[in-house]
């Protein structure tokens, strides 16, 4: 007995001295994955699903195959290691084979030599790509009342969200003021348990609620204190994703007082189903996220939003179209489930997209018509722009400002960079009184130890009149957004104008020998910035919204495939924010955010997504994508072409005409796209013919990430069916083939073309009569005029006789061989 414990504890350090060093990898099997299981395994009836239809994930050959492969996986594992040695983390069984693991490199190396393994990877980091919008879309007027309001829009629909969870007690997700939902036989989702309060985070609009960490786990960065083990969000980007696609119409959005209007989603009656695998501190990992999208899928989620990517591409895999991630969400999208992601943050640089895949709707930001300004008015009369969500200091009033470093109680403080203002109780409190505080914005407000939110509280504890934080110098990575404070305050973001202000204040300001101030002369007010500006100049491409051209492989080679796919509001969106939330330090604490990111644009267009399944529900994901994308405009408010932010020199930003791969095939138009007229369609099918023909990878691969043989080619990858054409490399003349379907009645259309001088292009046919669901071919040829070392753009247009506008982006390069 006592020999057999010591060897128990020996096997136990044995084990801890191993998983001491191990990391996670994803591992992929022999054997087809439930959703392209044809037959073959004695015992084990197919379980393939047809090309965009769903999963019946109840039924005994689905379970019973679904177990059978789960057995093999436990049978590899139990084969080549002792028991205690490794740790299997998940397996997957739905949408690809395989399992993730944590074990040794070692171990990593023994599985990958193993018979019936295809491939061992590491796993890899995710990270977020972090109102008013429904109006500037069109919502409640144009789409909304067809069918049947707001209460009605969304219904039975239910969006996916791969995020950091959900704030459960939100007024954007209550029902308490809704008609009741009823139950949803579709969707088979579990609902959670609140640790702490023993409630489901269910409540019939929030109709799913799971969470995924064994890999953070496993990587030892979860802490169940800060990150909770639960669907409860700890971050508050999982509740502001889910209310900016399916958040409740007409939430009032108060604070400080003050209310910014009403909050809504853009489906507010769809259903929420949560799968947490994000974390405030770490992000998460590709194995947790590729687990819950397993599970949303299998649970029968008609939308997925991902409001977030992977660092980077695994560098493992020959092409960005081919990885454990792109190869799930291809096989959701055979399951017939529309995927919004995140286009990325990484702009206004080149090849910054970080969403490649054609099967998915890769989603680009865009500022739209809404913007807060407000101006500080000096003592000498001058006016000075900056940016504060502030009420004004008392009208025909000014107040004397006090800077920071002059008001200090003891110099020995300085230490904690007094200037922020983020410590009041350095501060002498009788100086500050009724009086306008000065501060600087250092690079603590960039990397977030710093708040605007701290400033506010900062000047209303020592009872400032308001506040001003001066911006010296634009560190990179910074951002300035309007933060909602009690006080009146502003951030003059504007070097030049600060330092005007910094010029005032010192000559304004007497100072004995010692530099001490003997007296505050300089004086100032503070303009309301509570009521926004609308201007027409919109929408625009956002700064940070990543740009393409799309990447084919890690030598960043272009893709004959345009990304990003379409534009949507992605700047300054106010939405539901959690309380414990901790992603943005200026809304700790508080119920509504207004925060910018690719990762506020994706879940627009996975709330207007739901409103075209809910029209049409046996479309396809392509057929959803389609109509997103060529109803889109290219034109602003002012109908003048669409600019993008860009930089000017190292600080300024600037505009200038947006391409598509700025803005894809443009900025949605959601009451357009229920109604296409044409849509282009594509299925699994084309999506491996598009695989097939990518120079450089060999079958062999692509039956190791898609179980499928490479029967079907296109050609080239340009001649897939999408809403797009983009030749990287044009040598002479190609021609391209595209297949439209006519959604709408008998109608009958013009095809024209229009390209930059580079290139010339021709249609061909010049119209075509289509009747409801037919689907007719025709051509696209471009041919070289000359070689500018730069990309053409263009586009084809089809008008229909009935009214309908079918556009298509065009993007090619020439090259003379």
């Amino acid at each position: 007995m006592v020999a057999m414990e010591f060897g128990c504890k020996i096997l136990m350090l044995f084990s801890m001295l191993v998983l001491g060093k191990a990391e996670v990898y994803i591992v992929r099997v022999e054997g087809e994955p439930v959703i392209s299981y044809e037959g073959g395994v004695d015992g084990f009836e197919a379980t393939v699903v047809e090309s965009d239809e769903k999963m019946d994930v109840n039924s005994e050959k689905v379970t019973s195959y679904s177990r059978h492969l789960e057995k093999k996986h436990d049978m590899l594992l139990g084969m080549l290691f002792d028991r205690g040695t490794y740790k299997k983390l998940y397996s997957y069984r739905h949408l690809i084979n395989g399992f993730a693991v944590h074990i040794s490199p070692e171990q990593a190396e023994i599985l990958g030599r193993a018979p019936g393994v295809k491939s061992v990877e590491r796993d890899w980091k995710v990270r977020r790509l972090t109102t008013h919008t429904p109006q500037f879309l069109g919502l409640p007027t144009g789409v909304w009342p067809t069918g049947g309001g707001f209460d009605k829009a969304g219904e039975n629909i239910v969006i996916g969200f791969v995020d950091s969870g959900i704030y459960p007690h939100h007024p954007s997700f209550a029902t308490y003021n809704e008609e009741p939902y009823g139950p949803l036989p579709k969707y088979k989702g579990k609902c959670e348990v609140d640790p702490g309060t023993k409630r489901s985070f269910c409540n019939g609009k929030i109709i799913g609620a799971q969470h995924f960490a064994e890999a953070a786990i496993a990587a030892g960065v979860f802490n169940p204190e800060i990150d909770f083990a639960s669907p409860l969000d700890g971050d508050g980007h999982g509740s502001h994703t889910a209310a900016i696609a399916a958040g409740n119409n007409g939430i009032p959005v108060r604070m400080h007082g003050h209310e910014f209007g009403k909050a809504s989603g853009m489906a507010p009656r769809a259903r929420v189903a949560v799968y947490k695998a994000l974390y405030r501190l770490f992000g998460g990992f590709v194995a947790d996220v590729v687990a819950a999208i397993e599970q949303a899928v299998h649970d029968g989620v008609d939308i997925l939003n991902l409001s977030m990517s992977p660092n980077s591409p695994p560098a493992t895999t020959k092409t960005t179209f081919l990885n454990p991630f792109d190869a799930t969400l291809l096989s959701a999208v055979k399951a017939g489930v529309f995927v919004a992601q995140a286009a990325g943050n990484g702009g206004p640089f080149p090849k910054t997209l970080l969403s490649y895949s054609p099967w998915i709707a890769s989603v680009a930001a865009a500022i739209d018509d809404r913007q807060y300004k407000n101006h500080l008015t000096l003592g000498n009369g001058k006016i000075l722009p900056g940016m504060g969500l502030s009420p004004a200091t008392h009208a025909n009033r000014t107040f004397t400002m006090v800077a920071a470093n002059d008001v200090l109680l003891d110099s020995s403080v300085m230490k904690y960079s007094p200037s922020d203002c983020q410590r009041p109780e350095v501060l002498h409190k009788n100086l500050v009184e009724g009086n306008i505080l000065l501060c600087g914005y250092s690079f603590n407000f960039v990397v977030g130890t710093a708040s605007i939110k701290k400033v506010s509280e900062t000047a209303k504890s020592l009872g400032a009149i308001g506040f001003v934080l001066a911006v010296e110098n634009v560190s990179p990575g910074a951002k300035f957004d309007p933060v909602p404070v009690g006080v009146p305050g502003i951030v003059i973001t504007d070097v030049s104008k600060s330092m005007e202000l910094i010029d005032y204040y010192k000559i304004s300001t007497a100072r004995d020998w010692t530099g001490r101030v003997k007296s505050f002369k300089a004086t100032g007010s503070i303009g309301d910035g509570l009521i926004p500006v609308l201007h027409k100049s919109a929408p625009q491409v956002a700064l940070f919204s990543a740009r393409g051209p799309n990447i084919k492989d890690y030598s960043f080679q272009d893709a004959d495939l345009l990304k990003p796919d379409i534009l949507a509001p992605g700047s300054l969106i106010w939405a539901a924010w959690a309380l414990n939330g901790t992603d943005e330090p200026n809304y700790l604490g508080e119920g509504f955010a207004m925060i910018s990111g690719t990762s506020m644009a994706a879940p627009h267009i996975a709330g207007i997504a739901a409103l075209i399944k809910q029209k049409h529900p046996h479309w396809s994901p392509a057929a959803i994508k389609s109509a997103l994308m060529t109803t889109s405009t290219t034109l602003d408010r002012s109908e003048r072409p669409i600019q993008a932010q860009v930089y000017s020199g190292s600080e300024t930003v600037t505009l200038v005409p947006a391409t598509p791969f700025d803005y894809g095939s443009g900025h949605v138009n959601p009451r357009a796209a229920l109604d296409p007229g044409l849509i282009f369609d594509a299925g699994y099918e084309d999506y491996l013919g598009f695989l097939c023909t990518i120079p450089g990878i060999n079958a062999q691969e692509i039956k190791n990430y898609t179980n499928s043989q490479c029967n079907y080619t296109l050609g080239r990858p340009s001649n897939l069916n999408t809403p797009s054409i983009t030749i990287s490399h044009l040598v002479g003349t190609q021609t391209v083939t595209r297949t439209v379907t006519n959604v709408a009645a008998e109608e009958t259309y013009v095809i024209t073309a229009r390209m930059a001088p580079a290139v010339a292009i021709e249609t061909n046919p010049p119209a075509m009569t289509l009747r409801p669901s037919a689907s007719r071919k025709f051509t696209v040829t471009l041919t070289v005029r000359s070689v500018t070392g730069s990309y053409s753009f263009g586009e084809v247009l089809m008008k229909g006789s009935r009214g309908h506008r079918v556009r298509i982006p065009v993007v090619a390069m020439g090259y003379d061989r």
